[in-house]
């Protein structure tokens, strides 16, 4: 997919000037900034949206980086909009664009103060980037880099439920082909699965989570590594207790993948928390209210291997696996 790659990242933050006010600035693994406000941390997320089903831009652009916000403990209070097309783009798309970003806006009572449109010989697709802002205590504040050995690894959606969704919404009659016509209505009725704003900002306001990342791009992979990497510790995860729905490993089968790929789906709105053991039940309740289920998949550990256990047998945890997100939606019908 699209990201650079850890090493090359590095090299861009290089120059970025270091600020006392800063207290989260640009790092690897860490999806949202946080400065200093007050008496408050305000948190800074920004996104672009890109290649999703038409219908569903708006949503998809409020909800990426409000996620990603919230996932920080705070609550999206403001945003502001960019809307970019080719300059061949109908103004009436725009229109359309807008109102759903707008009742996506209103959904999650964020007041969008300021913004840009624009249309460009230069770009070939609809883009939209979002920038949301909100605030926190800083005693609620929650970042990656949080996780405590002994803590447990929760998971909250099944892996791969934004490539499901949005194969069975862009490609129904392969998808059709492939899961069948009940599965791929159930699926397209997921959409808003790929946002976990408010069971984020409940699990942060409970106390129950040290730390937080969303499995977007590379899903379980990408997600689980960077948190290891933030906080520096190891993690232990059991491939019998990650829920993997069985229309992924059909995937698997089609698409000749390896176990690595399959955890790297693209996993958008799926949560990787870390549970202290003490706040397992809570966190369970929490989730309960929102109709989720919460996976205990493995633990955060002392000592800094990266580990998967699949029947009975221990491997090192991937580091790194390629996501199919983007070859899966381009496929040709």
């Amino acid at each position: 997919m699209g990201k650079l790659n850890n090493q090359q990242l590095q090299k861009l933050l290089k120059c970025i000037r270091v600020s006392d006010e800063v207290v989260v600035p640009p790092m690897i693994g860490y999806d949202a900034g946080v400065h200093r406000l007050g008496d408050q941390m305000l948190v800074v997320s920004t996104d672009p949206c890109t290649g999703v089903p038409q219908e569903w831009f708006g949503w998809f652009l409020i909800n990426y980086a409000a996620s990603d916000l919230s996932l920080f403990g705070a609550k999206p209070q403001f945003c502001t909009i960019n809307l970019l097309g080719p300059k061949s783009t109908d103004p009436a798309i725009f229109q359309e664009i807008m109102k759903q970003t707008c009742a996506a806006a209103d959904e999650q009572n964020i007041a969008i103060v300021r913004g840009h449109t624009g249309m460009y010989d230069s770009l070939k697709d609809l883009l939209g980037v979002c920038t949301v802002y909100g605030t926190v205590k800083s005693d609620k504040l929650v970042t990656p880099g949080n996780a405590k050995p002994g803590d447990l690894i929760m998971c909250t959606k099944p892996v791969g439920i934004e490539t499901l969704t949005n194969f069975a919404l862009t490609h129904p009659k392969t998808a059709t082909e492939f899961f069948g016509s009940s599965k791929v209505q159930e699926f397209a009725d997921m959409v808003k699965m790929q946002s976990c704003v408010k069971e984020a900002q409940q699990l942060a306001q409970a106390g129950c989570v040290n730390a937080m990342h969303d499995a977007t791009e590379g899903g379980l992979v990408t997600a689980l590594n960077e948190l290891s990497e933030a906080s520096k510790v190891g993690i232990k995860v059991n491939w019998e207790n990650i829920p993997i729905p069985k229309e992924a490993m059909m995937l698997k089968k089609q698409f000749s993948l390896s176990d690595e790929q399959v955890l790297a789906l693209s996993s958008t709105g799926t949560i990787l928390a870390a549970v202290p053991p003490s706040a397992k039940h809570k966190a369970v309740q929490i989730l309960k209210q929102q109709g989720l289920c919460a996976y205990f998949i493995g633990e955060f550990t002392e000592n800094k291997k990266r580990t998967l256990v699949k029947d009975g047998k221990e491997s090192v945890f991937p580091m790194s696996a390629e996501d199919i997100y983007t070859m899966l939606l381009a496929i040709k019908e």
